[in-house]
């Protein structure tokens, strides 16, 4: 089962597990604008729950064997100006868990590189989350999410794996009148010939093909499911940083077109300004080597983009 299964990384993933032959089945509270090749139950996961015996809030759910949990409110400047919605996450976190612990079900957990909060190291290690640098309110209910799971696992032996997201981009990813991110507002206003925002100049992020982070999830999966890994917090990103500039650039490259112009904002509240991963936990226990580095990343983005544009 895969909740927020109509997001980029959710749908990314799903394909993915039904090319190799597995069964998916969804929960998103919106329909998948992408493909229609698995089942999606319509839920809303952070309304009140009670009844976790068939599904969650009653609904019926298919058996499964593991639950990846993906659904959050996701924007980082969005729950700032909305905090409500921070709530709403850790409420469907609980369910999700409820749910797990009810059927005792193995859960993989999406966190995000936002935890670390503003600390300005060069590599960021599963270790060195210092919560006392919470940056927003969506950061903090990705720490809240992982103390539920962190509980959980020793009040009701729940088995997790939960990976630490870095700016995860590629297919799927293009929906910004739904929710502006970086990477694809970049580049429509690139093609575009329209001017770019960049909130911070000094900024140093650390991008994520999508087939990488979802070859990590996978990797977890087997290892969960098999009983070979469980209760580990794994950062799943390239390991490299780049600039909001550098970005831009490449992007721009890859569209065959030069930026117009490139507008420079300070940093918005909430944001963190630098993030490079240290993935040698996710290499040790994974096996995960990621392979996009993030000038191909944008080249096959863009192709991506085009090609869905063109089919529209």
């Amino acid at each position: 089962m895969i909740t927020g299964s109509s997001g980029q990384i959710g749908t990314n993933l799903a394909l993915r597990l039904l090319a190799e032959g597995h069964t998916v089945f969804g929960v998103d509270r919106r329909v998948n604008p992408w493909t229609q090749a698995f089942p999606t139950l319509l839920q809303d996961l952070a309304a009140p729950q009670r009844d976790f015996a068939g599904g969650i809030g009653g609904a019926p759910y298919p058996a499964c064997d593991l639950v990846v949990h993906l659904a959050a409110n996701a924007k980082v400047h969005e729950l700032v100006e909305q905090p409500h919605r921070a709530l709403e996450n850790i409420s469907l976190c609980f369910n999700v868990l409820e749910y797990c612990r009810v059927q005792r079900l193995p859960i993989i957990f999406a966190s995000s590189r936002e935890v670390y909060g503003d600390i300005h190291r060069y590599l960021t290690s599963e270790t060195s989350a210092d919560f006392s640098y919470t940056e927003s309110p969506y950061s903090a209910s990705k720490i809240a999410g992982e103390a539920l799971i962190y509980s959980y696992a020793r009040c009701y032996d729940l088995p997790y794996l939960i990976f630490r997201f870095s700016n995860v981009y590629g297919r799927y990813d293009s929906d910004i009148e739904r929710m502006e991110r970086v990477i694809p507002l970049f580049m429509r206003r690139i093609a575009q010939g329209e001017p770019i925002t960049i909130y911070g100049r000094e900024k140093i992020l650390d991008f994520t093909y999508v087939d990488d982070c979802v070859d990590g999830i996978v990797r977890g999966i087997e290892r969960l499911h098999a009983g070979r890994l469980r209760n580990r917090t794994i950062n799943l990103a390239y390991g490299e940083g780049n600039s909001l500039v550098r970005m831009a650039e490449l992007l721009g490259a890859a569209l065959g077109r030069q930026p117009n112009m490139i507008v420079e904002a300070s940093k918005r509240p909430g944001e963190v300004r630098y993030y490079v991963a240290d993935i040698s936990l996710a290499r040790e226990l994974l096996g995960y080597t990621p392979q996009v580095n993030l000038a191909e990343g944008l080249r096959r983005a863009v192709a991506w983009w085009q090609s869905w544009e063109a089919s529209q």
